[in-house]
C-alpha cells in the first residue's frame, strides 16, 4: 500500500518476500471483506424493483410500476424506501468513530471477526422481516458490519486509522508482494456487487420469498469473514502496538514460514522495523488535524484532502452503483433484464480494474484522470440527452423505443468502465502517496468523514432527485465532472514516479502551490517521462 497512512504500521522493506500458505489464506480471508460492502450496495439496487419485496412493503410503489400515467422519473420516489437504502450508509459512518479505536485494542483479526457477527446478525433480521422497521434494523447492523471491514477511514480527535480488512492485507502480506496483496480488497469489493446481482436475477421471478432469498445468501460472506478470522493469526503490527512483543514474533514467524524461509535475524530485523513503524505512527498522529488545518505550508494537502473524495464522489457514481437496475426499469427493461444489465456493469467494472493497472504508471495521474472525466461527462450528458428526447420533463409513459433504451445501457458501460480505469483507482492512488507523514493520519481521516457523508446523503435524495430534475440529474452529475476536470488541469501536480520522501518538491515547483510551500525539497524530483513504461 503505497504511500500509505501512518495508521497502516507499514513492515520493513526488508521484510520476507517468501509467500506462504498462512498469508495466502490470511489475505484472502481478509480481502473477503470487500464481499461484505459489494453485496450490501449491489443487493439493495435489485430488490427496489423485485415484485416480490415490493408487494411486502412497498405496495404504493409497486402499483405505481403497473400505472402507465404514472410519471416514470418517480416510481420509485419514496422516503420509507429511501431510508431502506440509506440506514447502512449513516450507521457506517458512525461505525468509522467506534471501530479505529476498537481496531487498535482488540486487533485487527478481531475486529474482522466482530464485523462479520454483525453482518451475520443484520442478514437474519432482514431475512426474517415482517415489517420495514426489521428491514432498517437489520441495515444499521450491516452498516456497523461495514465499518469494521471497509475500506473507508474514520477520523478521531487525535489519529485516523484504515480499517480492519485493508489495513490487515498492509500488515501481513511480503514487501515487495504488498500492492498486490492489497488490490484484492477492491477486487472482491466488485465481486460482492457481481455476487449479488447474480442472486438477484435469479431471485427475481420467485414469488413472494424471492426477496428472503437475495438477502439470506449475504449469510455466506459473513461466514467466510467469521472462519477465516477464527483460524487466521492477528498480525505483528496490531499485536506490537498493544505492547505483546514476543506474540507479535511469533505471528511474524508463522507468517513468514518459520526458519525454513527466514533466519531469527531476519525476523528479528522485520520486528524492529514494525516496532519503529509503531512509535512513528503515535508520534505523527498526534496533533495531526491541527497541522493541516492550521499550518499555512499544509494548505495544498487539505485542498486535495477535501477536494479528493467530494470529486469521487460527485461523479455520480455512488448513485449509480446503487440504482443501476432502477434506471434500467425506468426506461422500460423488465425486472429481470435490468438486473441482467447490471450483471453486465460489474463485468466491465472488473475488467477496468485490470486497465487502470496497466494505465497509471504509463499514462500518468493527472492525464489519466481528466480522460477518465471526459469519458465520463459525454456519457453523461447522452445519457440526459435520450432521457430528454425520450421521457421529456414530465416522464410520460415509461416505456422507451428499445432502440434508445439499450444506448441507455451502454453509456451506463461506457461511463462504468471509464470511472473503473480512472477516477475510480485514482481516488486511492493519489490520496495515498500525495500526503506528507506528519499530516498524512488527519488528511485520510478527513476524507474519509467526507466521503461517508455525501455517500449518506446521495443515497437518501437520488430517488427524488430524479423525480425532481428529471433528466438534469445526470446534467447535475455532468457538469460536477467538468468543474472536477478543469480542478485536476489547473491544481493537481503529476505524482508519477515520484519518490514518497521527494514530494515535497511536487508542491514547491507547482505554479500555484509553490506560494504556500516553504520547506526545501531534500531530494530532486524525477522526470515523469523518463520513468520506464510499465504496469504497476
Amino acid at each position: 500500500m503505497t504511500g500509505g497512512g501512518a495508521g497502516a504500521l507499514p513492515v520493513a522493506a526488508g521484510g520476507g518476500g517468501v509467500i506462504t500458505f498462512t498469508v495466502v489464506v490470511s489475505c484472502l480471508t481478509a480481502a473477503s471483506g470487500g464481499l461484505l460492502l459489494g453485496y450490501d450496495i449491489s443487493v439493495t439496487g435489485g430488490l427496489m424493483q423485485m415484485e416480490s419485496f415490493l408487494q411486502a412493503f412497498f405496495p404504493e410503489i409497486l402499483r405505481n410500476t403497473k400505472n402507465t400515467q404514472q410519471d416514470a422519473y418517480c416510481i420509485f420516489r419514496n422516503q420509507k424506501l429511501t431510508l431502506f437504502v440509506s440506514s447502512l450508509y449513516l450507521a457506517g459512518i458512525l461505525s468509522f468513530f467506534v471501530s479505529g479505536h476498537l481496531t487498535r485494542t482488540v486487533g485487527r483479526r478481531n475486529s474482522m471477526l466482530i464485523g462479520g457477527f454483525l453482518f451475520l446478525a443484520g442478514v437474519v433480521l432482514n431475512f426474517t422481516a415482517v415489517n420495514i422497521s426489521m428491514l432498517v434494523i437489520g441495515r444499521i447492523l450491516l452498516g456497523f458490519a461495514v465499518g469494521f471491514t471497509s475500506l473507508l477511514c474514520v477520523l478521531s480527535l487525535r489519529s485516523v486509522r484504515l480499517q480492519s480488512a485493508p489495513v490487515y492485507l498492509a500488515e501481513i502480506a511480503p514487501a515487495r508482494w504488498r500492492g498486490a496483496f492489497t488490490t484484492c480488497f477492491h477486487f472482491f469489493f466488485i465481486s460482492g456487487m457481481f455476487m449479488a446481482d447474480m442472486v438477484n436475477y435469479g431471485t427475481n421471478n420467485i414469488p413472494r420469498w424471492g426477496w428472503r432469498l437475495s438477502l439470506g445468501v449475504g449469510i455466506v460472506p459473513a461466514a467466510v469473514i467469521i472462519a477465516g478470522a477464527a483460524l487466521i493469526p492477528d498480525t505483528p503490527n496490531s499485536l506490537a502496538l498493544r505492547g505483546r512483543l514476543d506474540e507479535a514474533r511469533a505471528s511474524l514467524r508463522r507468517l513468514r514460514g518459520g526458519a525454513a524461509a527466514a533466519t531469527d535475524d531476519d525476523i528479528d530485523a522485520e520486528l524492529e522495523g514494525i516496532a519503529a513503524a509503531v512509535e512513528r505512527d503515535r508520534r505523527h498522529a498526534s496533533g495531526a488535524l491541527r497541522r493541516l488545518f492550521f499550518r499555512r505550508e499544509y494548505r495544498p494537502h487539505l485542498a486535495i484532502a477535501v477536494a479528493a473524495p467530494v470529486f469521487f464522489d460527485l461523479t455520480g457514481v455512488i448513485v449509480v452503483s446503487i440504482f443501476t437496475p432502477l434506471l434500467f426499469y425506468t426506461v422500460g427493461f423488465t425486472n429481470q433484464k435490468a438486473i441482467l444489465g447490471s450483471i453486465l456493469t460489474d463485468v466491465v467494472s472488473l475488467a477496468s480494474i485490470a486497465v487502470a493497472g496497466l494505465a497509471v504508471d504509463r499514462v500518468g495521474r493527472r492525464r489519466l484522470l481528466m480522460l477518465g472525466g471526459a469519458v465520463l461527462v459525454l456519457s453523461l450528458a447522452a445519457m440526459a440527452w435520450i432521457f430528454g428526447a425520450q421521457l421529456g420533463t414530465h416522464g410520460g409513459n415509461k416505456d422507451m423505443p428499445r432502440g434508445y433504451a439499450t444506448a441507455v445501457v451502454a453509456l451506463v458501460c461506457v461511463y462504468t468502465a471509464a470511472f473503473g480505469a480512472s477516477w475510480g483507482p485514482l481516488k486511492w492512488v493519489v490520496t495515498s502517496e500525495i500526503f506528507p507523514l506528519e499530516v498524512r493520519p488527519a488528511a485520510l481521516g478527513l476524507g474519509g468523514a467526507i466521503s461517508g457523508v455525501l455517500v449518506f446523503v446521495q443515497s437518501e435524495s437520488f430517488l427524488e432527485m430524479l423525480c425532481s430534475f428529471k433528466y438534469g440529474a445526470f446534467l447535475f452529475y455532468a457538469g460536477c465532472v467538468v468543474v472536477m476536470v478543469a480542478c485536476v488541469a489547473v491544481f493537481l501536480p503529476e505524482t508519477r514516479g515520484v519518490p514518497i520522501e521527494s514530494m515535497g518538491a511536487v508542491w514547491e515547483k507547482h505554479w500555484y502551490w509553490k506560494r504556500y510551500v516553504v520547506t526545501p525539497s531534500s531530494a530532486p524530483v524525477p522526470e515523469p517521462a523518463k520513468q520506464a513504461d510499465r504496469p504497476v
